[in-house]
Parts: C-alpha cells; structure tokens; sequence
C-alpha cells in the first residue's frame, strides 16, 4: 500500500469514528458517482468522499478535518466549476435530497442536492410556483447562494431574495439556521455570497408564490434575421414593463438530429420571453419583436409553471464546457454593432452561443431583508458558452470568451453575478464579483466562520446558473 493509500485510508477511518455514515475510497463502489457532475470538464480526485445523509455525517466531516488540517469541498450537482479538486475530503450533497412543502405557510424546504426539477413537481399541484432557474437540472442549493435569477426574475427578483432561512454546518458553531432573526449577519451573506464557502449548506428554506401559469416561450429567428432581432432587442428591452422578462441568445447550433430540423447546424437567434400578465396584455409587449421577422420557430403561449424550462430549452445531458460572463450598463445600437461584428454568421470563434438577459425591475430593488447579492445596478447579463470540444477547452475558448468580453469593456458594468462566473473570466475574478466593501465583510465573516480556512470556497467549488 502507497504512503498516499495509508494516509487516505488513515483519514477515512477517522471519519468513521467521528460519525460520518459513508465514507468513500477511490477503490471503492459509488466513488466516481458521488463526485459526477454535469460538467465533464471537471476533475474531483479528493483523498476521500463522505456521501452525506445529514448534517450529522457534514459536522462529523468538518471536525475532522479541522483537526487533520485537511481541505474540504462540498459538492452539489455541478453546471459549473472555477477549478478542480486535488486531495482532501469532498463532501457530496447528493443524500440531503429532500421536498416538504408547508401549505399552510406556503414555504419549501429543500435539501441540498435537490435539483429544482423535484421542487417544481411538488408545488406546480397546488397551483404554486418556486423562483427557479431556466433549467430545471440544476441544484436548488448552489443557484440560491449564488443569488438565482431565473425565466421570471424581473417580476420578482432574485431568489435568494425570497429565502426564508438557511441551515448550514460551519467549522466554527457546527449546524446553525440563518434567517432574519437568527444569525442575520450569515444569513445577509448566504443569499448572494454564500459560494465564497462559509460551511456546508444542508437545506434551504423558500418562499412559494401562487403562480399557475405564465406566458412565455421562445423565437427562433434564421441566420438572415438575426442582426435584425438583436437591433430591436436593444430598444424593445430597455422599456420592458416589470411584468416581463426577456434574453435573447445567439448561437451556433450543431447539425445535431436531436434539434429541430429548421435549426440543425444554423447560426440562430432564440428570443426567451416570460411575463405573469394575461395572455392578451402580454402578446402586446411581444408584438414588436413577432413584427421584426418571421421566426423559424414560435413556441410562445400561454404555459404550465410545471412547464417552465421549455422557455430557454438549456440543456438536460452532462456535457463538457468552459464559459464567462459579465454585467453591462447598457444595451445600445453600438453595443449590438461590435457584438454581431465579433459573432456574427462568419465569425470562426469556437462558441456554441452568447446570451444577453435583461436586469432592472425587481431585480435591482433590495429585498426587506436586504442581502449580499451583486449586479443590481446593472442593465444587463452576458454569457457566453464555449464549444463543449475537450481539447480547445483550455486553449481555443478562453481566448474567444476573452475576446467578446474585451470588445464588451466600453459596457461593462463594475460587479459581476456569481452564478454566470466561468473559469474563462479568470483567477482573479472573486474579487471583482462584489462591491469592494462587500468583499471586505463578506470575507470577515468567513473567517469567522472557518477560522482555520479548511474550506475550499468557489476555487474547488460547485457553481451553478
């Protein structure tokens, strides 16, 4: 047995005895599982893995490592990754799964590992709907602490402006629950910068609004329509009523036989559009956009909230990817000529798209209890995804993404959303997410909270759209 075996095998029997009920060995059955996540890109090769099913094996994992010294990374589902992970102990959230939902106070607890799909099948019943991102895949958890604006967002906020508490294992205090009244000063943290890692968050607790269906969907627009599209975008959007929310993507698409034949191996604008009026008032906020052009595609109506995923259409199946983002001040026809001259139809850049979200409505408005958020003063969001070829994935892809954010620079606004953030955006990209005062004390909190820095933060963490 290799020094390195004995000393894995040596922590995890420490884990053992301190409680934690499954602890995990490279050789072992159900390793590799618990560290899948939807990004291939990613590599977790940690010394060992405690597969959590409760916070009790999360603070047996915590103590232990504290007293070894031993880095920890806690694992959600995994749309996306600053780094990988080398040695330590890796905690997987996958067993803390659960759904309860509380009619009466009209709240759902949810436990981490819990992708918004299960939570969407529990309340859309009861005629009621949780602010969830565009794809229904992606971890409850992950999205809240990054701040999670989803289809509907302008009409309501960010997400984690809706939590109601948060438990969380901290190496400091063990498990403690953050809400308005307990703890405020983590809980401010937690909704919006709790990827910085503050401990291991187990469940969840949020808002449920009556929500039974929204008009919305999406335009697909052909290769001849799309500089068109995006010129009217950039007016249309920027008088939005808060009742609506629009992005708008241009893409690449693959000649792939499990897209829409209209759409296979096409350079394409896709139209995303959601509002919560009626359907009347809201085909006549779209009407300008239906006017520019005839869409190759039109999937707008009136829609199920059960449904709410077929608005953006992300996709369902892991793939490998690197990707960036940033915030701009505004969307002008300036903006829109020096974007398309950098990805437009001939543009041999290896990206499979470049999204632009409308901010402002509610989203830039603080919550009552207000929180750690970021890019509230910004007018729009810019994602950009590289080509999921593993080879050009380190190389080829930063380098484009690098491109459109510098042709971007005259826009861009000063934060960033956590949750848009990619390797592509750099090393030092932490420290310009948030308001330099915000840094400050979201930082001091963290030491408070992990005051032998044991936690490997969003560099080896999950973070997720």
């Amino acid at each position: 047995m290799s020094s390195d075996s004995t000393l894995s095998s040596a922590l995890a029997d420490a884990l053992r005895a301190a409680g934690a009920s499954t602890v995990l060995l490279p050789a072992d059955a159900g390793f590799r599982e618990e560290l899948r996540v939807f990004n291939l890109h990613t590599r977790h090769d940690p010394d060992v893995v405690v597969a959590a099913r409760s916070a009790e094996d999360v603070a047996a994992a915590l103590r232990v490592a504290q007293e070894r010294e031993v880095p920890v990374t806690a694992l959600g589902l995994g749309h996306g990754v600053l780094a990988d992970t080398e040695g330590g102990i890796a905690i997987s959230t996958r067993g803390l799964a659960s759904v309860q939902l509380d009619l009466d106070d009209r709240v759902v607890r949810v436990g981490a590992g819990t992708p918004w799909k299960e939570v969407v099948e529990t309340v859309t019943p009861h005629g009621l709907a949780v602010l969830c991102g565009s794809s229904p895949e992606v971890g409850v958890v992950g999205y809240v602490l990054g701040g999670g604006m989803g289809p509907i967002a302008r009409s309501y906020g960010f997400t984690a402006d809706h939590i109601r508490s948060i438990e969380i294992v901290t190496p400091a205090d063990g498990l403690v629950v953050a809400s308005a009244d307990s703890n405020p000063e983590l809980f401010w943290a937690l909704r919006g910068g709790g990827k910085l890692g503050f401990g291991v968050v187990t469940a969840v607790t949020l808002h449920a609004f009556p929500i039974e269906t929204i008009y919305g969907g999406g335009l697909f627009y052909g290769t001849e329509d799309v500089k068109a599209v995006l010129d009217a975008f950039s007016s249309w959007s920027a008088a939005l009523p808060v009742t609506a929310s629009a992005s708008i993507a241009i893409m690449n698409l693959p000649p792939l036989p499990e897209l829409p034949e209209p759409l296979r191996g096409r350079y394409v604008a896709h139209l995303r559009f959601a509002s919560v009026d009626d359907a009347d008032e809201a085909e006549e906020v779209l009407a300008p956009m239906r006017a520019v052009a005839t869409p190759l595609i039109d999937a707008v109506g009136v829609l199920p909230y059960s449904q709410i995923g077929l608005i953006h259409n992300d996709p369902t199946e892991p793939m490998p990817g690197n990707e960036g983002g940033m915030l701009l001040t505004s969307l002008r026809q300036e903006t829109i000529d020096t974007l398309y001259s950098v990805f437009g139809p001939g543009a041999q850049l290896p990206l499979v798209g470049i999204e632009i979200r409308t901010l402002g409505g509610r989203l830039a408005e603080q919550p009552l209890e207000p929180n750690a958020v970021s890019g509230r003063d910004a007018a729009y969001s810019v994602f950009v995804l590289g080509a999921p070829v593993p080879e050009l994935l380190d190389t080829a892809v930063p380098q484009a993404i690098g491109a459109v954010f510098a042709a971007l620079e005259p826009w861009r606004a000063d934060e960033l959303l956590i949750n848009f953030v990619g390797r592509a955006n750099g090393p030092d990209v932490l420290d310009r997410v948030w308001r330099p005062e915000v840094v400050e004390r979201l930082h001091a909190l963290r030491r408070a909270a992990d005051p032998n820095g044991i936690l490997a933060g969003p560099r080896a963490g999950v973070l997720t759209r």
